[in-house]
């Protein structure tokens, strides 16, 4: 099988957020040694795979 590079294409957004939930992202991400961005990503994937349907209540 061949090797294939693939591009992931990103945008730039703007969100507002609470401080203090800006300093709890920034002190994991400093202590697991990954961008702050890239913690952002991870925590929005695994919210939105893990999302709850609202129909089954």
């Amino acid at each position: 099988m061949a090797f294939r590079i693939k591009k992931v294409e990103y945008s730039n957004k703007t969100f507002r957020m609470p401080n203090d939930l800006i300093q709890l992202l920034e002190h994991v991400a400093q202590e697991k040694r990954i961008s702050l961005n890239q913690l952002v990503i991870q925590c929005c994937q695994y919210a939105l795979e893990n999302l709850e349907d609202d129909d089954a209540e």
